[in-house]
């Protein structure tokens, strides 16, 4: 590999003036100039990035990682944080855990190699090296979490109400004459699907109705819906609505009531969550909690921004408003 020192003894200058030439050019002869950049061309000299990184200690990258790039929500989400990241001067770097353990640790690795200045993770599990970091650094930790919430965690983070939300979407559903209700939750591993549940749990306790929820437990995908939404379909006291905690599995879920020779919302009424750019395309349209996920991404990198200019003392979490939209795949119960 061609060194500064390559490039200094074939022009006949010093590593200094190679090092002028390609950062402050104007700061050198032309002559000088002329020299140094015919060595770089001829001995196909490349400046070693990672070492000028070092010493600044500064990348002017921002890493964001996501359990899922192919799910539709996080694109939005991913798009505020380029927004607000390129506004501030930063590029971002994307990396998709697929659930993975060893993925997260291994982009975890990369923060702590200081490969980028910070890191945004989107899902709800924080790996051993990044909890390492927070509890050795504490809030200068330049670590924040979108979308989830864990107070435990110890980082900043970016979110809305998912009790609440879930809760909306139930009264909803009651508001309209629906007692049977099916619900497909996320993995219950998830914060969020904790949180979802509490709501669905709460509005039906207060209409003591909490013993005719059926409750299946999904993962998000198309699939699951599917999968889940047919086998609640199947029960004799079939449900006549579905409350799903993800769009994409109610999505899956109206493909089922379809394939069952049902009809939404005429047979069984439909709610999803996060209010997907294909949610208002669907045959009925989607009635879905609506989440503001480009201001999340916004939001995670203003976060982001606090800690990496020493103005964060403390995490803090920041709940951004949802929104229920009601639209074609609800209607009163029969």
């Amino acid at each position: 590999m061609t060194t500064i020192q390559d490039v200094a003894r074939r022009a006949g200058v010093s590593t200094a003036t190679v090092s002028r030439v390609l950062s402050a050019p104007e700061r050198v002869t032309a002559a000088t100039r002329a020299k140094v950049e015919a060595a770089v061309a001829h001995l196909g000299y490349t400046p070693n990035l990672a070492a000028k990184t070092l010493r600044t200690l500064r990348t002017e990258k921002i890493l964001v990682t996501v359990p899922d790039i192919s799910n539709p929500f996080f694109s939005q989400v991913i798009r505020g944080v380029e927004e607000a990241a390129s506004a501030a001067g930063y590029a971002v770097l994307l990396g998709d855990t697929r659930h993975d353990e060893a993925r997260e640790e291994q982009y975890a690795g990369m923060l702590r190699r200081r490969e980028a200045d910070g890191l945004i993770f989107l899902g709800h599990r924080l790996p051993d090296t990044l909890a390492e970091m927070v509890a050795a650094m504490g809030p200068r930790t330049p670590i924040v979490n979108g979308c989830e919430f864990s107070a435990g965690l110890g980082v900043s983070s970016a979110h809305i109400d998912n009790e609440r939300a879930a809760a909306e979407a139930m009264d909803h559903l009651y508001g309209l004459g629906h007692s049977r209700i099916g619900v497909i939750t996320g993995p219950l591993v998830s914060p969020i699907s904790r949180d979802r549940l509490a709501g669905v749990r709460a509005a039906a306790g207060r209409r003591s109705r909490a013993e005719e929820l059926v409750v299946a437990t999904g993962d998000f995908s198309i699939e699951s819906g599917a999968e889940h939404g047919g086998v609640l379909l199947q029960r004799a006291a079939r449900p006549t609505a579905l409350f799903c905690f993800s769009d994409e599995m109610a999505m899956g879920a109206m493909d089922a009531i379809r394939r069952r020779g049902l009809a939404c919302p005429r047979d069984v009424s439909l709610v999803g969550f996060d209010d997907i750019r294909f949610a208002r395309f669907l045959d009925p349209s989607l009635t879905t909690i609506s989440q503001p996920t480009r201001e999340i991404g916004h939001e995670v990198v203003r976060l982001l921004l606090e800690v990496l200019s020493g103005r964060s003392d403390a995490p803090r979490h920041v709940t951004l408003p949802h929104r229920l939209v009601i639209r074609a795949s609800t209607a009163q119960a029969t």
